[in-house]
């Protein structure tokens, strides 16, 4: 199916949990006729700084998905239009590796006494990345047949305990906006594995206003259509862009690119209003 006047704001490679590499996302987009797509890997800018003078039919924009934390619940922020080059991204990218390593390390001691199945050398390129996250950890449960399945690695993943790992909402927030970008909640009525109800959501929207949230994730590739239009409308209310992602990981998720809602219906780029910012 042609995309044609679509886009995808929300989207990973190899440089976090994907399993297409930045060009390779690029060259996919440009066959489904794709034509603005943002990366967003997770706490890192590697895959938008190797494609920053990459000539395309694609527009790309630079971005990030921060893992974040308000008072109430855990959150992802993505920074849309970001200066990845700029001191404040710098800054809170070095914490969030930081962050992220500590959390690994803490898988892995779990999982040393979980199995001895895994070689020690296959963690030691998982210590070297900047957006290792639980989807790395879990392509090893299956590849040595620990665990038979996705699902269930995840869920054995999520019981270790770990040492704080999440940016605070606010710091995210700052430093998206201090480096040119705008700031986006992404998903907020959960992701695959997490749902959220309206309740839930709408606890933690009073704090993300009052942080300079600039935009909502309403049109999302886990949601209904009936939902989307549901989140559009409160964006609208509260005077936030409106913006839309397929969460794209290639192969470790079961997403398409270009996806924006489970209906698998399509969305024109123009409903995207946070591309009015951009």
């Amino acid at each position: 199916m042609s995309r044609d006047g679509f886009c995808d704001l929300h989207t990973h490679s190899t440089a976090s949990d994907g399993t297409d590499s930045p060009l390779e996302l690029v060259e996919n987009a440009s066959k489904l006729g794709i034509r603005i797509l943002a990366l967003t890997d997770h706490d890192n800018v590697n895959g938008v700084r190797e494609l920053a003078s990459l000539q395309s039919d694609v527009r790309i924009i630079p971005g990030v998905e921060l893992s974040s934390r308000t008072a109430v619940q855990k959150c992802h922020i993505l920074g849309l239009g970001i200066d990845p080059n700029h001191p404040a991204m710098i800054e809170v990218l070095d914490k969030a590796k930081l962050l992220r390593l500590r959390k690994l390390e803490a898988r892995i001691e779990a999982l040393q006494h979980f199995t001895d199945q895994i070689p020690e050398e296959e963690y030691a390129p998982l210590r070297q990345m900047d957006g290792v996250g639980k989807p790395h950890l879990a392509n090893l449960l299956l590849k040595y047949s620990v665990i038979a399945d996705r699902p269930t690695a995840f869920l054995i993943l999520d019981e270790i305990p770990t040492p704080p790992s999440r940016l605070d909402a606010e710091v995210s927030v700052k430093a998206i906006l201090a480096s040119g970008g705008v700031p986006v909640w992404a998903h907020p009525m959960g992701e695959e594995g997490r749902s959220l109800t309206f309740e839930q959501m709408e606890a933690v929207l009073p704090e993300l206003l009052e942080i300079g949230i600039g935009a909502m994730e309403c049109w999302y590739s886990k949601y209904p259509v009936e939902l989307c239009e549901k989140l559009e409308k409160i964006a609208k209310e509260h005077r936030l862009f409106v913006s839309g992602g397929s969460d794209y990981h290639g192969k470790n998720k079961t997403v398409a690119l270009g996806q924006l809602n489970a209906d698998s219906l399509p969305v024109n780029a123009a409903r995207l209003t946070v591309l009015e910012a951009l």
